[in-house]
């Protein structure tokens, strides 16, 4: 199969930290322009509108859509109604309806649509899956804060309504506890807090439960400065389990765990040629659902005013 003709619409700072670097390195992809309101890159035709794009390159297989989840829908519509396979940066929309209907679309138009979960890929994560499904789990907690000031800069999108809020980066959390649980898990109670001038929770702490009634409790904090957190802790019938740094690390029994290197978007990337190649989809919205079972449940409380 000839190399897959790649777009990628919405040139920002994941486009450029992550998907420009992966996709110059995998060879079943060519990148054959851009589409963005105000990035551009280099070497490629540079478009404002995927309209113009799609019109002016008409060779385009599929694009990558990294623009915010609260414009993601109408383009990925437009991509799938032309022909192309679509790879939708997380979380895959503002809405689950958003989601299911363009997988609807992708299956009746005959193209790949990938919802993609970055972390899911971690290094840890898979051992962390193999070692939870072999023993009984007593409880998981997770611990996921961070500095939106460093990872969010003047972003006010991630403010508004349908941007999530620390979900943005909880979803992480959560798209990790999905995979590696054997059963599935349900938020019980919730409590967000939301800045006085924002639309978004800025914190969040989750209660749940798996299936079978074991405990999950996680903790989403945007307030955090000097070392970041992004761990999931799991006392088990083996011994303690903990995935360190958003699942680059782990240990269990107070042992590390030989991991191979950190590859996730490179692996997001096979994983989308796979798809394509072979036909098929990948649309797991687990994670948007319990985002929205916390934006549901959740209790509201409201703290002082946020401000870049």
């Amino acid at each position: 199969m000839p190399p897959i003709n790649l777009a990628i619409v919405g040139v920002g700072k994941i486009a450029r930290d992550q998907h420009l670097p992966s996709i110059e390195r995998n060879a079943d992809f060519t990148l054959v322009a851009a589409a963005s309101r105000n990035g551009t890159v280099d070497g490629i035709p540079n478009f404002t509108t995927m309209k113009a794009m799609f019109e002016a390159v008409p060779t385009i297989d599929a694009v990558s859509l990294c623009m915010p989840p609260q414009f993601r829908y109408d383009a990925a519509y437009e991509a799938i109604l032309a022909g192309k396979h679509v790879f939708l940066e997380k979380p895959p929309g503002a809405t689950l309806s958003e989601v299911e209907s363009l997988a609807s679309l992708a299956n009746e138009k005959g193209v790949s649509l990938f919802a993609s979960w970055h972390s899911r890929y971690a290094p840890g994560v898979e051992a962390a899956k193999s070692f939870l499904g072999s023993n009984t789990i007593q409880s998981v907690h997770i611990v996921w804060k961070e500095d939106v000031r460093h990872w969010h800069p003047n972003q006010d999108w991630i403010w508004q309504a349908g941007g999530l809020g620390v979900f943005d980066p909880g979803i992480n959390a959560l798209s990790i506890l999905t995979h590696i649980m054997p059963n599935p898990v349900f938020i019980r109670s919730a409590t967000l807090e939301f800045p006085e001038n924002r639309q978004a929770p800025i914190a969040a702490d989750l209660k749940m439960t798996s299936a079978i009634g074991t405990p999950v409790h996680a903790e989403f904090d945007w307030r955090q400065t000097g070392k970041q957190t992004w761990d999931i802790i799991a006392e088990t019938s083996a011994g303690q389990m903990i995935l360190i740094d958003g699942g680059s690390k782990l240990t269990i029994g107070g042992k590390a765990v030989s991991l191979p290197e950190e590859a996730e978007y490179p692996e997001l990337y096979r994983r989308f040629a796979d798809l394509v190649k072979n036909g098929k989809s990948d649309v797991d919205i687990a994670p948007l659902r319990h985002v929205a079972d916390a934006f549901m449940m959740g209790e509201r409380a409201f703290v002082e005013p946020f401000h870049d």
